[in-house]
């Protein structure tokens, strides 16, 4: 076994970064990545058919540090490139890191407090929140609703053999997290949540698939 297949093998939570056409602010995601407290843990860069210079502005990074994978693919949307994503994950936690999103540096960290040695399924919650604190309601995209009031998927940690018991993100256009949460609380999944707020949210990048569906209603 190489060194790489063995940092990647052991590591304890996989994070999967999807991005389209985000060379101007991927960087800032991948950076509050690299800067995490907690170090055991490898990353899988799934880049949705950009057609700006996100690989020429990730190549040096991705060469350097062995914990990063890129895969680049066709566009498909967000939903099959995170289980694109999980597919390739070998952590024993998937967690995710939206393109425009950044983590605090103590957000691994007080994860992995919380799910080592506990027998838990699916972790979510404890978000901060930069811009509008309203999206479209899943149920009727023309009400708005409180995001403290919806799951996120970004603070989603899902234990691997969730992902082989229940599969993957369904392919729809909004709400892929609320869809898969349904599936594990039906599955009954051990759900925990927390509410420390270390994944920051950014609702100010007009490309976000909220505001997309903001503004088409």
């Amino acid at each position: 076994m190489n060194v790489e297949t063995n940092i990647l093998q052991n590591s304890f939570f996989t994070v999967v970064i999807t991005t389209y056409n985000r060379e101007h602010i991927v960087i800032n995601a991948i950076n509050s990545l690299i800067n995490q407290t907690f170090t055991n843990w490898n990353c899988v860069i799934v880049d949705d058919g950009s057609t700006d210079n996100t690989f020429s502005k990730l190549k040096s990074i991705i060469r350097k540090d062995k914990r990063f994978r890129y895969i680049y693919h066709s566009n498909r949307k967000q939903a099959i490139s995170k289980s694109i994503g999980i597919i390739n994950s070998f952590g024993e936690y998937v967690t995710f890191l939206d393109s425009d999103d950044y983590y605090l540096p103590n957000h691994l960290q007080s994860r992995y407090n919380i799910l080592y040695n506990n027998n838990i399924d699916l972790l979510h919650g404890g978000v901060s929140i930069i811009g509008d604190k309203f999206v479209p309601n899943i149920y009727n995209l023309n009400e708005r609703v409180s995001i403290f009031d919806c799951v996120i998927g970004g603070t989603f940690f899902v234990k691997n053999d969730l992902f082989k018991k229940i599969g993957l993100f369904d392919d729809i256009e909004y709400g892929d997290d609320t869809s898969f949460f349904k599936k594990a609380l039906i599955s009954k999944a051990i759900i925990g949540k927390t509410n420390i707020p270390t994944y920051v949210y950014n609702r100010l990048s007009e490309d976000s698939i909220c505001n997309s569906i903001s503004n088409e209603n």
